[in-house]
């Protein structure tokens, strides 16, 4: 945390959108409102989101005029700044190993709520590219899922290889410049008042740790996004599109969802070296490609088909691979893949039964 890997300063600029915005409307914070889940824990503030749900219209009216407050002046309560961060465990690797966990920082739900109505405005404006998948309208995991599965499928009924790279970023919110951040947005056409919106949220961002013995003393993140934040997967989302354009127009056979991506290629050498343009598109810029985690699998593989490297270093070879939550096999055909998307829609059905009952 407070880490920023080493990054190319740049030379060019970009020219920022000078207009005026609209002003909050309570149909707006409602539809916020709406995608807020409930039962989650608090922040520091203790006001948990089921308050502003229960108050109905009065919450509308007070929410509305607050955020308009907060829309105008560029400046959120200070109380809003403040957030716990509690270390999750990724259920894979060494236990001991503090790169083997993520952290989640609870912060203030009404905070989360303005990010909402935030978002709900950028989208409007932001463009994605098709191999995004990650936190777009009409597109989700299955969607990423399915498409992987149906292009190892067609490449094994050819009986031609196809050779697929795993690509995993170390701490890929943790590392996002600030500055990256801002000129994504501003290169995205993102209005400046939006942009001045956004710095202020992580302006004096303050935070403490919270852990089985107790917790640390406050101190500033002044480094990446906010884990736990409704507006970060947005932000992120959108600093990958921009940080990646170039490179995708000569390695098309790309998926992403937020850190996760793919990708594939008809040849060993094709993959290898598309490895290495993602590498430098996103090192340049401060992101860190994780040697140690990015994977190779290569389906319908003939003898003598080697190995891929990346800055010589060879990259770990595998026969399955956990993309997304569902095994990818190089081997096995379509019943693996769709077995496990099966039990994930058969998970997310009992959990919405039981939040009926």
């Amino acid at each position: 945390m407070n880490e920023e890997n080493e990054r190319e300063k740049r030379v060019e600029g970009v020219n920022s959108v000078e207009q005026k915005v609209d002003k909050i409307r309570k149909d707006e914070v409602r539809k916020a409102l709406k995608r807020m889940k409930s039962g989650k824990a608090v922040g520091p503030d203790d006001i948990p989101v089921e308050v502003w749900k229960c108050l109905g219209e009065a919450a509308m009216e007070l929410l509305t005029s607050l955020f308009n407050r907060v829309l105008e002046s560029e400046r959120m309560p200070e109380e809003w700044r403040r957030s716990v961060l509690v270390p999750i465990f990724k259920n894979k690797g060494d236990v001991q190993s503090c790169s083997n966990y993520r952290g989640i920082k609870l912060m203030s739900h009404t905070m989360k709520l303005w990010e909402r109505v935030v978002e709900a405005r950028l989208r409007k404006v932001v463009e994605f590219c098709e191999q995004q998948y990650g936190f777009m309208p009409k597109k989700s995991t299955t969607h990423a899922i399915f498409a992987l599965r149906i292009l190892m499928e067609k490449y094994r009924d050819g009986q031609r290889e196809l050779h697929c790279v795993f690509v995993d970023l170390e701490k890929a919110y943790d590392r996002v410049p600030r500055e990256e951040l801002w000129y994504c947005m501003r290169k995205s056409g993102v209005a400046e008042k939006y942009v001045r919106v956004v710095q202020d949220m992580y302006k004096r961002s303050r935070t403490v740790v919270r852990c089985a013995v107790g917790q640390t003393e406050e101190f500033k993140v002044e480094v990446g996004l906010h884990q736990g934040s409704a507006l970060s997967p947005f932000l992120f989302a959108m600093v990958m599109d921009q940080l990646s354009e170039e490179v995708r127009q000569e390695s098309p056979w790309t998926m992403m969802l937020a850190d996760d991506i793919v990708i594939c290629s008809e040849s060993r050498e094709q993959v290898e070296l598309n490895l290495e343009r993602w590498r430098f598109a996103l090192e340049r810029r401060g992101m860190k490609v994780s040697r140690s985690k990015t994977e190779y699998m290569c389906v319908n593989e003939r003898e003598g088909s080697g190995t891929v490297r990346l800055q010589g270093e060879e990259v770990k070879k595998v026969q399955e691979f956990k993309y997304l939550g569902s095994r990818v096999m190089e081997s096995v055909g379509k019943s693996v893949m769709m077995i496990m998307v099966k039990k994930k829609k058969k998970k997310k059905k009992k959990k919405k039964k039981k939040k009926k009952k």
